[in-house]
């Protein structure tokens, strides 16, 4: 079957999730599962395959091979900020914006896997990179902790990254994470550096926006990356072989 006749890059996962705004999508739409799945079982960057199912009771989605077990969930990756009370002011006067940004963050654009599994009873990245307070679910501050971590360079979610060493493993090293989860519009064209989606000075500052001006800027480089990753996948889904 065509690839890319099984990705809707413009279905808000919102709309079939049972329950919401009270459920989750990435937690209960079934079918931002079905593409998490069809996306990303292929080759890893060794060569090996990469292959998820959604049939092991209790988990997202599993893969365990000789590779290793690698239990898998979804997060929505690009905050809009729309909860924080010190930005009520800003969406007052421009809910339009904000209900479009909502919008393009629930297409697969703007969602990702990672591991699932508690180590140690310490946070997963999903939790840590939502509670630290240089990160607050920001994407390009959660990809600039994962480059560094490639090259063993200290960050905020240095910790938490170890614990999981085995699962960025398998990408062999950052462009092989990047290119493996069509991340290329977040970084630059050799991957050495991310491309932030606000003015970065070394985590040392808030990276929850402060001000009409600074959320604005943040939305429309934000949406124009998921879009960006959408198109990508619309031509990876395009190129891939039928099965």
């Amino acid at each position: 079957m065509d690839g890319c006749c099984l990705v809707d890059t413009a279905f808000d996962f919102r709309s079939d999730t049972p329950g919401y705004p009270i459920a989750d999508p990435d937690a209960m739409s079934p079918t931002l599962r079905r593409y998490h799945k069809f996306l990303w079982s292929k080759p890893l960057p060794n060569g090996a395959m990469f292959e998820l199912v959604d049939t092991t009771p209790g988990v997202y989605l599993h893969h365990r091979s000789q590779l290793g077990e690698f239990r898998l969930s979804s997060d929505s990756v690009v905050p809009t900020f729309r909860k924080q009370d010190c930005l009520s002011h800003v969406f007052e006067q421009i809910p339009e914006e904000l209900d479009s940004f909502v919008r393009t963050s629930y297409t697969i654009g703007g969602m990702m896997l990672f591991p699932a599994n508690r180590i140690g009873r310490q946070m997963t990245i999903n939790g840590a990179r939502g509670f630290h307070p240089r990160i607050k679910d920001r994407f390009d501050l959660t990809v600039e902790c994962i480059r560094r971590h490639y090259l063993n360079m200290d960050n905020p979610l240095s910790s938490t990254l170890s614990r999981y060493d085995g699962f960025f493993r398998l990408f062999g090293d950052f462009r092989g994470y990047v290119e493996f989860f069509l991340l290329q519009d977040l970084v630059t064209a050799d991957c050495s550096a991310v491309r932030f989606l606000l003015p970065f000075d070394d985590f040392r500052s808030s990276p929850v926006p402060d001000s009409m001006a600074s959320y604005m800027q943040y939305r429309e480089l934000a949406i124009g990356f998921i879009e960006a990753r959408n198109r990508r996948i619309s031509a990876w889904c395009a190129a891939r072989p039928a099965s």
